[in-house]
Parts: C-alpha cells; sequence; structure tokens
C-alpha cells in the first residue's frame, strides 16, 4: 500500500494531474477532455447487436429468426434489386424460411413522400419488422419508417434530438457501403421535399436492433460510391473528434478510423473487389459511425444537408468538398487537436500545431483529389452563389452544427460555403495571385498614375 501511496502522491502533483483537473484542452497525443465535460457524465450510444466480417450476412440469419418476428418489410432501392444485390438478401431469408416484402422506392436522399410510402406497405402487408438493405439513404428511410409506425404522427415532428415517446419497429440494418454509419446510429436524415431542407433526425430510438457489415456485400459497389462513402466516414470521424461532446471512447474510435480510410480508401476504389480493403473499410466507417454517434458532428454535416436538401447533391460528395475549408475554419480554434488526427493520417509533427494543421488540410485535399471527388461546388451548375444566405441560414439551424468547436456567425458559414465553391479553381486561384501581385506593387508605387497606366496597358496586351 505504501509504494501505491507513493506513486498517488507522485501523479497528483505532475503537470499532468493537474491538467486533467482543469479540463483543459487535450494537448497532444489525446491525453486529456478536448472540451470541458457538462458535471452530468457522458453517455455511449451503440447498437444492441452488430455482426462484422466475412460471412456476416450469413450469421445475422440465425439473430433474425431469433428475433421471433413473422414478415419483414425490406426498405432499398430500385437499383439495388435491378442489378441482382438485394437478392443476397432475399435468398438468405428464403433459405431459413423468413417471409418478406419489398419497398424498393427509396431513392438518395429520402423524402418524407417516401416515408409515408413504406409506412403505407408495412400496414398492407402485415409486416411486424423492418429490414433496412443498402447504404445510408435506406437505413434512414427505414429508421423513419419504424419509428412513425409505432409513435404515429408525420417524420417531420420528429426533427430535432429525441422527439419521439415510443421505441421503434424492430429494425435489421445490413449494409452496402463503408461510410455513412446509419446501420448502426441514433441520426436519421430526411429530406423535406416541401422546405428543400434535409431534416436531422436525432434520436437514440431509432438506433437499429441489429447491424449487419459483410463485406461481400460492398464489392459491387462503385468507385464513385466507394470514394463518396469513404469520404462521409472520414468526415465522422474528423467532426466526432474535433467535437466538444468528445470523450476518450469516441476519440479512440474516431482516430482509428482516420488511420484506416487514409491506409485503405484508395485501394477499395481502385480495386473494389479486394476484400481486404473492403472489410476494413467496414470496419472504419463502423469506428467512425461510434465515434460520431456519441461525440456529434458539426458544420460540416449541417453545411452539407443544406446542399443535399436544395440541390439533391450526393452527401458524401457535400461533405467531401466542405470538410477542408470547415476544418480550416475550426483549426483556428482548436489548432492542437490536428496533432492527432495528423497522425492518424500518417504525419508525425511532434508538438508543431501548426504544421499539423498544414499537413491535415493538405492530406484531406489530396485524398479527396485521388479518389476521384470532384473539386469544388462549382463544378456542379446548378449551385448558386446567391442561394448561400439561405443555406446558411438553414445550416445554423441544423442539430448536427451544435457540437461544432465554435459556433461560427451566418457570415463565417457564407464564406465556408464561397470557401468550398472557389477551392483549387485554376481561375479564381489565378485571380487571387494577382490581386496580391498589384496590391504589392501599390504597397512599393508612390506614382499611382504611373501604376494605373501601366495596369491598362497590361490589360490592352
Amino acid at each position: 500500500m505504501a509504494a501505491l501511496d507513493e506513486i498517488y502522491l507522485k501523479f497528483t502533483k505532475s503537470e499532468f494531474s493537474e491538467d486533467l483537473a482543469g479540463h483543459s484542452t487535450q494537448g497532444a497525443h489525446g491525453m486529456n477532455y478536448h472540451h470541458q465535460p457538462v458535471g452530468e457524465g457522458q453517455t455511449f450510444f451503440m447498437p444492441c447487436k452488430s455482426i462484422l466480417g466475412e460471412g456476416a450476412l450469413k450469421g445475422a440469419v440465425s439473430q433474425i429468426k431469433g428475433l421471433g418476428h413473422k414478415k419483414a418489410l425490406i426498405v432499398t432501392d430500385a437499383v439495388l434489386v435491378k442489378v441482382g444485390a438485394a437478392k443476397a438478401l432475399t435468398d438468405t431469408l428464403d433459405s431459413s424460411s423468413i417471409a418478406y416484402a419489398i419497398y424498393d422506392g427509396c431513392e438518395p436522399n429520402p423524402t418524407c413522400g417516401q416515408v409515408e410510402a413504406g409506412l403505407k406497405m408495412v400496414k398492407e402487408q402485415g409486416c411486424d419488422f423492418i429490414i433496412s438493405f443498402g447504404g445510408g439513404s435506406p437505413h434512414d428511410c427505414a429508421k423513419a419508417i419504424a419509428l412513425t409506425a409505432t409513435n404515429g404522427g408525420d417524420i417531420r415532428e420528429m426533427e430535432g434530438v429525441d422527439k419521439s415517446t415510443k421505441p421503434m419497429m424492430t429494425l435489421v440494418a445490413v449494409n452496402t457501403t463503408a461510410g455513412t454509419g446509419a446501420e448502426m446510429t441514433r441520426f436519421c436524415i430526411i429530406t423535406d421535399e416541401k422546405r428543400h431542407v434535409k431534416m436531422a433526425i436525432v434520436d437514440w430510438r431509432v438506433t437499429p436492433t441489429l447491424a449487419v457489415n459483410d463485406p461481400k456485400t460492398m464489392i459491387g459497389m462503385p468507385k464513385s460510391l466507394t470514394a463518396a462513402t469513404g469520404m462521409d466516414a472520414l468526415t465522422h470521424a474528423i467532426e466526432a473528434y474535433v467535437s466538444t461532446a468528445s470523450n476518450p471512447v469516441t476519440d479512440a474510435c474516431g482516430i482509428r478510423a482516420m488511420k484506416l480510410i487514409s491506409s485503405y480508401l484508395p485501394t477499395a476504389v481502385e480495386d473494389g473487389k479486394n476484400i481486404k480493403a473492403r472489410d476494413m473499410m467496414a470496419y472504419a466507417e463502423f469506428l467512425a459511425g461510434m465515434a460520431f454517434n456519441s461525440a456529434g458532428l458539426g458544420y460540416v454535416h449541417a453545411m452539407a444537408h443544406q446542399l443535399g436538401g436544395m440541390y439533391n447533391m450526393p452527401h458524401g460528395v457535400c461533405n467531401a468538398i466542405l470538410l477542408g475549408p470547415v476544418q480550416k475554419y475550426n483549426a483556428k480554434y482548436v489548432p492542437e487537436l490536428f496533432i492527432d488526427i495528423a497522425l492518424a493520417m500518417g504525419f508525425n509533427c511532434g508538438e508543431d500545431k501548426d504544421l499539423a494543421v498544414t499537413k491535415v488540410l493538405d492530406a484531406i485535399k489530396l485524398l479527396k483529389n485521388r479518389v476521384g471527388i470532384p473539386k469544388n461546388l462549382k463544378e456542379f451548375k446548378q449551385v448558386k452563389v446567391e442561394d448561400f444566405p439561405l443555406l446558411a441560414e438553414n445550416a445554423m439551424k441544423d442539430a448536427c452544427g451544435l457540437t461544432n468547436p465554435h459556433q461560427p456567425t451566418k457570415e463565417e458559414v457564407i464564406q465556408l460555403y464561397q470557401e468550398a465553391y472557389d477551392q483549387e479553381d485554376d481561375a479564381s486561384m489565378e485571380i487571387t495571385s494577382l490581386q496580391q501581385q498589384l496590391a504589392d506593387a501599390a504597397a512599393r508605387c508612390k506614382d499611382t498614375a504611373v501604376l494605373k497606366k501601366a495596369m491598362i496597358e497590361l490589360l490592352k496586351n
């Protein structure tokens, strides 16, 4: 006991202990809190049960039968049915004599109307549980159907945090992408087609009963979808790590996810049949999901949701384009957190937080470009600069922005949209460079009349 007392006294006198007691920013290497705890404990959300790895779909059958239900509504999209991908699920259910009906009306960025159509089918077909098959869109649509089936009312009434009063129907989420984390989180994103906004439904009751991640169901993903969902997962990991609600458990999940994504996403995109890359990406997106499911997200998602709601743009692509500008903004307030992010992405910056920020921003850009994500919002013709004030206003109402490390003003959010619109644009970069050169010349030249004449001559040529 004396030895333990001596260790305890030595520990309590250390700077490390004093830093812990003060709840100050963690510094390098994740040895402390990022932000001051709220004083009511930390909640960690997880699905009841998850099955991961090769053969997970087959292994899930006994779990499904054990739930004791009679008939499932499979919520998926028409493409997965048409190309035969959904057959992997239906064949498995058939071999175990599990009855089902299929609703394949879910589309990317599922809408309230699609939720209502699925709910109608639940009642007409006499289904007593739901199986979602696909990526984030089918999972979110299924969550909304399952929630309104038991709670009643309109899904719009569930927008916000923990608005439900009853558990949803049993939901088994079979994942076919490695990115959204929707198969195991308490987040559900539905587009209100009347308001042209994406609603963030954050509710612990929408966490699926069983999550299934089998890399074999992901082999057929096209390169563009693999890239977009992979960058979505990276966004989850980074936003969760810098979140004001992060904790040591979410930190561990986020950091590991960043490392796996940085290592395996390029391979998964370039060689979709590489089962190890697919499996590692499945684990990575699950880890990232565990991180943001409890730590929350930030303004990348708050802003991306508005682009999806207004222009029906792919969610993962929106996140990938916004990730750099928003993290550059966040780095002004929590630069030290980027030391561990840099290390996870392959750069040991020691204690140099400025170098770490530079390395992370460069790594995000290089990875985004390598996997074929569009460079900026300007590449999407439907995006209009004059919409930015409305997009910013809606982003500031999005529940995902609440845990951003610093709350931006509306003007700052508009500027972030503008940066995402202009970034890596050759013409914009040339203009910016020219403006800087002219400013430098103006500072050196005392005779402004001569300078103006020289500029006019230059433009004539």
